[in-house]
Formats: structure tokens, sequence, C-alpha cells
């Protein structure tokens, strides 16, 4: 594979199949083909972690215990910003 580098960024040659049809029809256009792939392989690994956030939030529930009794997050929120200090 070859490799390129884009914006400070090494970028990897890779291919894909598309029907030929389809590549007549880019060959008509004046568009970064490779750009455009780039966008969309990055906007659907960003929809798949978007995806993921109700999962997370659910596990996170199971995961949450109850505070003990008398347990005030004040106080405790006041002694770390007061070590900070």
């Amino acid at each position: 594979m070859a490799e390129y580098t884009h914006r400070s960024e090494k970028m990897t040659r890779t291919s894909v199949t598309i029907p030929s049809s389809l590549k007549k029809k880019m060959d008509k256009t004046d568009v970064n083909w490779s750009a455009v792939v780039r966008e969309a392989i990055s906007h659907r690994l960003e929809y798949g972690r978007e995806r993921n956030v109700p999962e997370a939030v659910l596990l996170n529930e199971k995961l949450r215990r109850k505070a003990p009794e008398g347990w005030e997050s004040t106080k405790v929120i006041r002694s770390w910003r007061n070590r900070r200090s």
C-alpha cells in the first residue's frame, strides 16, 4: 500500500470496488472522490460512536450505586475544592 501525507497526517491508499456503470458516471464529474470517500468513512465511524451512547448510558445505570445514607455530595465537593486551593 502506498502512503501519502495530508495535513500533517499520514495517508494510506486503499481501493474500493464499484460497478463500472458508477465509475463511468464518476468520471464525468469534477469531484475529488477520495475526499468524498474519506468524509463518508469518517461520518460512518462517528455515527457508530454516537450509536453506542444509549448503550453506555444503560450500562452506567446498571453499575451506578446508591449513595450511603447520610452522604452529602456538597460536603465532598467542597472538600475537594478546598484541597485544590
